[in-house]
C-alpha cells in the first residue's frame, strides 16, 4: 500500500550527534516531522523512521506486532550509532516505550533519552479483555488528534485489536525493563492528556535508574504535543538536553560535533 502524503519516514545527515525520533501507535513520522527539522537544522543527524503497519492503511497494522515497530527502530539506531559517535533516542507516547527500550537494551550506546507523553499501559477494564475481544470484533475507535490548537495528525481512525493486544504485551515488556535504563532522562508531559494519563510518566520515573532526570510540564498542550502550543518549548528543551550532554550542539546550521 503507499504511503499517506506526509507520513513518510524522515532522514537528514548532519554531524557526529545523532538522533532517532520513534512515533506513537497508529500514528506515523507527520508528528514527529517539525522536531526531526528542528533538529536537523541545527546540525544533528537525524533519523525518523515509519513503523511497519503505520502510515498506510489499519488493516496493515492489524497484521503486525509489536516485535515489528521495535526491530524498525532497533535497525534505525544501529544504523546512527554507525555514523555518530553519541546517539540519542526519543519518542512520542509508545515512540517513548521504544525509546526507553533501546535505552535499556543499547547501555552506553545511547547517550540519553528524550521522551514527550510517554505511554506505559493500556488502561481500561477492555485492556483485560483483549486476549478475546480482538477475536471477536476487529477494530475500535481511533485516539489519534488529541491536539489543543487544532490541526491534524496523520494516522488511523481506527485501532485493530490485534495490534492493541500486542501493545498491551509490550508495555509490560518494557515496564520490566526500566529499572536498565540509566542514562540522562528527560521527560515532557502535558497536563491535560487524553490518551495517555499521568500515572504512566509517573511510572516511568519510578522505575528508571536514570539519576540526571529532568521533567517538564506542558501546560498548554494534549497528547500530540509536538504538534500543539508547547512544540516550540519541546524543540528548545530537547536541543538544550542534548547540548548539555554533547558538546558544540545547539547553532543552528552548525554541525555537531560529539
Amino acid at each position: 500500500m503507499p504511503v499517506l502524503p506526509g507520513a513518510e519516514p524522515y532522514r537528514r545527515e548532519g554531524g557526529e550527534v545523532g538522533v532517532l525520533l520513534c512515533h506513537g501507535f497508529t500514528g506515523s513520522p507527520q508528528s514527529l516531522r517539525p522536531w526531526a527539522e528542528y533538529l536537523a537544522e541545527r546540525g544533528l543527524t537525524v533519523s525518523l523512521p515509519l513503523l511497519p503497519g503505520h502510515g498506510t492503511r489499519w488493516e496493515d497494522l492489524q497484521v503486525t506486532g509489536w516485535q515489528d515497530w521495535y526491530a524498525e527502530v532497533d535497525r534505525a539506531l544501529r544504523s546512527l550509532r554507525d555514523r555518530c559517535e553519541r546517539v540519542f533516542v526519543a519518542g512520542l507516547s509508545m515512540g517513548g516505550a521504544l525509546a526507553l527500550r533501546l535505552a535499556a537494551k543499547h547501555g552506553e550506546d545511547v547517550t540519553g533519552v528524550l521522551v514527550v507523553n510517554p505511554a506505559n499501559k493500556v488502561h481500561g477494564l477492555s485492556a483485560y479483555t483483549l486476549p478475546v475481544s480482538r477475536h471477536l470484533v476487529r477494530t475500535t475507535r481511533g485516539i489519534t488528534g488529541d491536539i489543543a490548537k487544532g490541526g491534524v495528525e496523520i494516522g488511523y481512525d481506527r485501532v485493530p485489536l490485534h495490534a492493541a493486544h500486542s501493545l498491551r504485551t509490550f508495555f509490560r515488556l518494557v515496564d520490566g525493563e526500566l529499572p536498565q535504563v540509566t542514562q540522562p532522562l528527560l521527560v515532557l508531559r502535558s497536563r491535560q492528556d487524553h490518551v495517555v494519563p499521568a500515572a504512566d510518566a509517573d511510572r516511568i520515573l519510578s522505575r528508571v535508574s536514570s539519576t540526571d532526570v529532568t521533567e517538564i510540564v506542558l501546560e498548554q498542550s494534549y497528547h500530540v504535543a509536538t504538534l500543539d502550543h508547547d512544540a516550540d518549548r519541546i524543540f528548545e528543551e530537547s536541543l538544550g538536553f542534548i547540548g548539555r550532554l554533547a558538546t558544540g550542539v545547539g547553532k543552528e546550521g552548525t554541525t555537531a560535533r560529539g
